[in-house]
């Protein structure tokens, strides 16, 4: 019975450390966006989190909404420079996401400033 109980547990150990390995680190796509940048904040009760949207248009449904992870300083230092400006956004999709990384499934890893 004792070896039935520790087997379950460690199956179950496994299964949501894998879950966990999973979320961070497969991206589901990878891709760019361009649009104005209308607001980049640091918000959160329990955990504070960079979250972003990008305007593609004159619409609310045009709305790129991005997290940008703690770790991505120069991103995160960039984007408050280019505060209500054109921007283009590199960033990464994952399947999930964990509430001490941000709202968003999409995060951004690298900023530009097209050419105007």
């Amino acid at each position: 019975m004792k070896k039935i109980i520790i087997s379950t547990v460690l199956i179950l150990i496994l299964i949501i450390a894998g879950y966990f390995t999973f979320v961070y680190y497969v991206s589901y796509s990878e891709g760019y966006r361009a649009g104005k940048l209308v607001k980049f904040t640091y918000r959160g009760v329990v955990f504070k989190t960079w979250e972003g949207e990008l305007s593609q248009g004159v619409s609310d449904a045009q709305r790129f909404e991005f997290s940008v992870e703690k770790k991505e300083k120069e991103v995160i230092q960039q984007l408050k420079d280019l505060q209500g400006k054109l921007v283009k956004l590199t960033y990464k999709e994952r399947f999930a996401t964990f509430p001490w990384l941000g709202d968003a499934k999409y995060f951004v890893t690298k900023v530009e400033k097209p050419l105007e």
